[in-house]
């Protein structure tokens, strides 16, 4: 029997309660599967940083370092928990960076699905979804801005004053382009190349460096498109994008941005995938406004399992049948507060509701 070591790193507001829901699918993966799940909860977070003073502890890094994968819930506090944490302590500067930096999860993958039957949530017009939005996002994690050198300061004219560094060497911007085409071979073969290049020089090496892999992929169609131009085209055309590639901030933005086509990103798990390491997380937040109601829908938390599932474990069948059994919900009419209003048509569930409806229909 196979055994799997899972570090399990609930998070903060609606993580521990989306987490719990994600445990459910696993339970029953395991039940029909020759394997086994380890489960390791350890801390991280802000919840973390309030139980020890840091927000990724050692034993958490120890738990993670030694587990096949990692699945992980949002972080975040409130504005009045974050503002008592050190700046460089809070929890995506001291906890989400350094695990990434650990890791080496260089490229995150960010799938933004609308099959027909969820376009109801779309705040896009149905003539502008058609039959469904499917792409995935594939960015860039460990470099770029978010990485590079920081400096605060005062000036000599008594001015403060602010320098980051956006920072990328050929060879971190080729092995995330190859994921791209990667995945580009496996999908319509098509891959557009998202950049800024008629205004940063880092765009411009990055082109060159996508246009030298390219010989490398010479099926797959190239179609370069300025990140602006990028927002607009989500909006007005969701439909020709397949497989997206782009840089660290330009991801975290269009990705967010994939969400609101969606109509939340509620509905967007994500994975983030290193050489030897991966962890899997939703792409929202910890919404500490509504912590503790059971009224977050799990739907992202489970989609990373599925997607966990697949690209950790490569157990493809199981991964389809959990975005089945989670689509399937939707489609009977059922949906938690978070994502829907009173009146809009549907029966309102709970948290727990929804992974107890995933779980009876994954069970059949």
């Amino acid at each position: 029997m196979k055994n799997y070591k899972i570090a399990i790193l609930a998070g903060d507001g609606i993580g521990p309660e989306i987490m719990s829901e994600a445990v459910k699918v696993l339970k029953v993966i395991e039940e029909r599967n020759d394997l086994s799940f380890e489960l390791n909860e350890a801390a991280f977070g802000g919840c973390a940083y309030y139980e020890s003073g840091h927000p990724f502890p050692e034993e958490t890094k120890t738990i993670c370092d030694n587990s096949e994968a990692i699945l992980k819930g949002p972080i975040g506090m409130n504005h009045e928990d974050s503002e008592r944490i050190p700046v460089d302590l809070r929890p995506e500067r001291g906890a989400l960076l350094p695990l990434r930096k650990r890791l080496n999860t260089y490229a995150n993958f960010r799938p933004v699905s609308l099959p027909s039957g969820l376009a109801h949530f779309s705040p896009l017009k149905p003539e502008v979804i058609g039959d469904g939005i499917d792409m995935v996002m594939i960015r860039e994690l460990v470099g770029g801005l978010y990485f590079g050198e920081k400096e605060v300061g005062v000036n000599s004219d008594g001015l403060r004053y602010v320098k980051e560094n956006l920072e990328y060497d050929e060879s971190q911007i080729a092995r995330i382009v190859h994921v791209g085409f990667q995945q580009a071979m496996r999908r319509k073969k098509i891959l557009h190349n998202i950049h800024k290049s008629n205004v940063l020089k880092s765009s411009v090496l990055w082109n060159e460096v996508l246009g030298e892999v390219s010989v490398e992929y010479p099926e797959v169609e190239v179609r370069h498109m300025l990140v602006d131009a990028a927002a607009t085209a989500l909006c007005l055309n969701p439909a020709q994008f397949d497989v997206m590639v782009m840089e660290n901030m330009f991801g975290d933005i269009l990705s967010d941005q994939g969400g609101g086509i969606l109509g939340s990103l509620g509905l967007m798990p994500s994975a983030c995938i290193g050489d030897s390491s991966a962890y899997y997380e939703p792409s929202h937040g910890s919404a500490p406004d509504i912590a503790g109601q059971n009224i977050a829908n799990p739907y992202s938390m489970i989609g990373s399992v599925a997607m966990m599932l697949e690209l950790s474990f490569d157990m493809l069948e199981e991964s389809k049948n959990v975005w089945a059994a989670m689509q399937s919900v939707f489609a009977d009419g059922f949906s938690t507060p978070d994502l829907s209003k009173p009146g809009a048509g549907v029966k309102m569930i709970k948290t727990n509701e929804f992974g107890d409806r995933v779980v009876a229909v994954l069970s059949k």
